[in-house]
């Protein structure tokens, strides 16, 4: 039953952040991640079902990029000068959403494959593929703007700022160190209900 309406409120965004978006080869970009997603998790799905807590923060993440594809991350509503900022910062929602949700799929599979002893080491680990992540992030962006020219400021959401990548791989530190010490507890619960 839940896995139904997970599926719903994903193919109902999903379909919403098409129709008629700001820039078709943004929204194609930016949607490109959660349906990989998708087919990795279907793929998974009765060999390494994951926690209910994991499923949420996906699908979150999801929701995120779609609309951040529907209107390009610079110019989503109720975002322009948040908190005194010049510039719209739901690019940082996304970068935030980029190092909680890989901080939760890192730790669950490195504690259910009993891949790491202790815990600084796990924090250590699931710290550094976070950095790691976000930093091959911020290649492909390049890459994509390298191969489309112009086209690809919409999918960058630079606006203008030169320190652009350094805050984006910032805000997903942020959000792996958040992930970690606020839903470790509720994480470990919910992955010894795991058979």
């Amino acid at each position: 039953m839940i896995k139904y309406l997970w599926l719903s409120i994903f193919f109902s965004v999903l379909i919403w952040s098409g129709i008629n978006p700001k820039d078709s080869y943004t929204w194609l970009l930016e949607v490109a991640p959660a349906l990989i997603g998708l087919v990795i998790m279907a793929a998974n799905y009765q060999s390494f079902r994951l926690t209910p807590l994991l499923y949420l923060f996906i699908l979150l993440h999801c929701m995120v990029l779609m609309v951040g594809g529907h209107y390009t991350y610079a110019e989503v509503p109720w975002f322009d000068g948040l908190l005194g900022a010049e510039r719209n910062n739901y690019d940082k929602v996304g970068h935030f959403f980029q190092g909680f949700v890989p901080a939760l799929i890192a730790r669950e599979i490195l504690l259910r494959k009993q891949v790491v002893n202790g815990k600084a080491w796990l924090v250590l680990i699931i710290i550094s593929l976070c950095l790691a992540f976000s930093a091959f992030y911020e290649l492909i962006e390049w890459w994509v703007a390298l191969a489309s020219g112009g086209s690809a400021e919409a999918f960058l959401g630079t606006q203008g700022y030169v320190w652009d990548t350094q805050s984006d791989m910032a805000m997903a530190l942020v959000g792996a160190m958040c992930l970690l010490l606020l839903f470790s507890k509720l994480h470990d619960q919910q992955l010894k209900a795991i058979p």
